[in-house]
């Protein structure tokens, strides 16, 4: 799926529109492999495939809206740098020296991160409430940012903990190729470690769903945990 996402144009807007569904398959094998279950790679389509097409529907509706927020926050950000941002995104080629070192992209880019954070707290747990617990789009997207913000305290936290995790390792990785004049090789070494990090921090997204949300394994989600 990630060579998908890297298609011009296309490619991004059909990973953030099955996002929603394909983050419903990772928690999914997360929930299997804690109860002792075998999983298997066809495991991260289970959002699309386990829970009827009504389900598989509302997630492709979350996706969309997803989209839609995604681009609506980009067109956003080129009223302030003409699109240089957005151009840059999508086309995934380097911005020319003047314009990445211009006031623009910069302001360009603090906007799209401050509008990207409410972004993300509404698709936190949305997919998963819609999934799970049959809670409609609309009404997931609202739990998701409240369950959010009721524990935005301990979100920083979690942020800067995983912030603190990446930025050593690579410190202490650029140090070890550093030593021994390993530069060639550098990418054997950084992938697996890469790939180890980031499944981490994908499956800690489930921790984050048990931690906000008290809930009987027959019944709905109970409110989020203040």
């Amino acid at each position: 799926m990630m060579l998908v996402a890297h298609v011009p144009v296309v490619g991004s807007a059909l990973w953030l529109t099955l996002m929603p569904g394909l983050s419903v398959g990772f928690m999914s094998a997360c929930r299997d492999v804690i109860a002792g279950k075998h999983v298997l790679p066809l495991a991260l389509f289970t959002g699309f495939r386990a829970h009827g097409g009504g389900v598989a529907r509302q997630l492709l509706q979350l996706g969309l809206i997803h989209l839609v927020l995604i681009a609506a926050g980009l067109l956003l950000t080129s009223l302030i740098d003409g699109g240089s941002l957005l151009k840059t995104l999508v086309s995934e080629a380097k911005p020319d020296g003047n314009v990445a070192s211009s006031g623009e992209l910069l302001a360009s880019v603090a906007l799209g991160f401050v509008l990207h954070v409410p972004t993300m707290m509404l698709f936190w747990f949305a997919p998963l409430l819609t999934a799970w617990h049959g809670v409609p789009p609309v009404k997931a997207i609202f739990f998701s940012f409240i369950a959010c913000w009721r524990n935005r305290s301990a979100f920083l936290v979690y942020l800067a903990t995983w912030f603190a995790v990446l930025t050593g390792v690579s410190l202490v990785l650029g140090f070890v190729l550093s030593a021994f004049g390993i530069t060639s090789g550098a990418l054997t070494v950084l992938l697996p470690v890469s790939v180890i990090l980031w499944t981490m921090i994908y499956c800690s997204f489930y921790a984050t769903y048990r931690g906000c949300f008290s809930f009987d394994q027959d019944a709905g989600p109970m409110p989020p945990a203040a």
